[in-house]
């Protein structure tokens, strides 16, 4: 439980931004990641959830049209009730807490509660979504001035505040927010207030998102543009400058699924989300420590290690309780299969001595010298259930072969929403890292056959689920993958995280977007 030393405060009112989950501050992750209760909105702040602490309390206030898990005063309590029992509360709302957040509402409640809380802001959608679309708020010579202002006003008040016709006398930049349902109303009030119908105007919807999409259109025209909440809608000069970035990501809109374990997924997820790309976690498997045995490692000339999981676990667990010390392996040679795997043991201060070209055991057999002497031995750090292809292999070549599981890999239970939407086939790709991910992610699925008619492959229904690209990273998570049914429809080479992320682009790029 985080509590700041010396303030009575236990509830955190965070802005969590507009979407883009590299926009939340600092702040508002140190706190996620002690929090002892998550409190949170429906948009812009899912993708942030996992930066909980496990084991927080989650608690879904979210909004949506037709739809309320709590309205407001429920809310209120919930944090006073929460705030008032010590824990430390996160109150996660999407953009700026004080922007149209209702956040000053909440920071009453808990003021004349007696419950101290913070306030930590948050990047409004406001600038965010529209500076995404390319488009400057302000700029000289077009706009030097920008009024925000809600589309969607509390209908329990009987009258509208907003001035509309006043706001289009003002000059400037227009930003409106939560008036897609209004905007035809909006759009005739501005016209009448002055504001010429060749005004350009635009909308961006989930903006900052992997579902980011804007629209362009003219003051006269936007009603009838098909503008759909959640939508920034942005009026003025600055509307007609089109200095698109963001919508330039080649994998914007795809929706790609990781199974790789969840405390390994952070590359890949990092890779793709920068090239645009919606990433679901479905982490088929978890990767467990197994209590390790270490022998005496001056009986042996090699140790082998097949994953960067394997150097971890070893590291970590070798020498209980501070895990092993990497001069322990003085006079030993290194080798290792793939260079994720140097590289983890290259972040611990140690240069393997040999990398075999392909990233495979195959491989590695081909690159490894045979045996000088009868008692050579070696060590091979690994998972609990492997292929045999390395020690029968190190066996051939001479050397006493003995086994070190350090690891083991069981499956793993991803959320609800994100497995129907596999199962569906609401997804464009699905990546797998190694066989234990596509054995679990067959047990975890079940039957992945899925008919889609809008299928950008143009396929039948299959096993690999019909428009649904199949990607492995080598040779044997494919084999295993054809094996259990799938089709694979590309294969990362290199046989590596950045192998891997350009099959995908490669696959997903060659067909348009839906």
């Amino acid at each position: 439980m985080r509590r700041d030393a010396g303030l009575d405060v236990t509830v955190y009112l965070v802005g969590a931004g507009p979407g883009d989950p590299g926009l939340l501050t600092r702040r508002g992750a140190e706190l996620l990641a002690c929090a002892d209760v998550v409190v949170h909105d429906r948009l812009g702040t899912a993708s942030l959830l996992t930066l909980a602490r496990e084991g927080a309390q989650l608690v879904d206030v979210g909004k949506a049209p037709g739809r309320a898990a709590m309205n407001q005063d429920q809310i209120n309590a919930t944090l006073v009730e929460h705030g008032r029992s010590g824990a430390c509360v996160v109150r996660l709302k999407g953009g700026d807490p004080f922007v149209f957040g209702r956040g000053g509402e909440e920071a009453e409640a808990l003021r004349a509660a007696g419950v101290g809380f913070e306030v930590v802001p948050g990047i409004t959608s406001a600038i965010a979504a529209p500076a995404y679309a390319g488009i400057p708020v302000t700029h000289r010579g077009l706009a030097t001035h920008v009024t925000i202002v809600t589309g969607h006003e509390d209908p329990a008040k009987g009258h509208s505040d907003v001035n509309w016709e006043a706001l289009a006398r003002g000059g400037g930049t227009l930003v409106i927010l939560m008036g897609a349902g209004r905007i035809a109303d909006i759009a005739a009030r501005l016209q009448a207030g002055g504001l010429p119908a060749g005004t350009p105007a635009a909308a961006i919807r989930w903006g900052t998102t992997a579902q980011h999409f804007t629209i362009r259109t003219t003051l006269g025209e936007v009603a009838g543009a098909g503008i759909e909440s959640p939508s920034a809608i942005v009026v003025g000069a600055v509307a007609g400058l089109e200095l698109e970035w963001f919508e330039r990501r080649p994998l914007l809109g795809r929706r790609v699924v990781v199974t790789r374990a969840r405390e390994q997924a952070s590359a890949l997820r990092t890779r793709l989300e920068t090239l645009g790309a919606d990433v679901i976690e479905l982490p088929a498997i978890r990767v467990e420590a197994i209590p390790i045995a270490l022998p005496p490692l001056e009986h042996y000339q090699w140790l082998v290690f097949t994953s960067a999981n394997g150097v971890r676990h070893l590291f970590d667990h070798g020498l209980a309780p501070a895990g092993l010390d990497a001069r322990a392996l003085h006079g030993l040679r290194i080798a290792c299969i793939g260079p994720g795997t140097a590289r983890e043991l290259a972040a611990r201060g140690i240069n393997a001595d040999l990398v075999p070209p392909r990233f495979v055991a195959e491989s590695l057999l081909d690159a490894f010298p045979s045996a000088t002497t009868n008692a050579a031995r070696v060590l091979l750090a690994r998972a609990e259930i492997a292929r045999d292809v390395l020690p029968d292999g190190l066996g051939a070549l001479g050397y006493e072969v003995d086994v070190l599981p350090v690891y083991r890999t069981v499956p793993a239970q991803p959320s609800a929403g994100d497995l129907e939407a596999v199962r569906a086939g609401a997804v464009d790709a699905v990546t797998f890292t190694s066989s234990s991910t596509v054995e679990h992610f067959v047990d975890l699925v079940g039957d992945f056959h899925v008919e889609r008619a809008d299928s950008p492959w143009g396929r039948e229904t299959q096993s690999s689920g019909g428009g649904v690209a199949i990607l492995s990273i080598g040779p044997i998570t494919s084999q295993t993958a054809r094996a259990k049914g799938l089709r694979v429809d590309a294969e990362a080479d290199p046989h590596d995280i950045d192998g891997l992320v350009a099959a995908v682009l490669d696959v997903l790029s060659a067909t348009p977007r839906q």
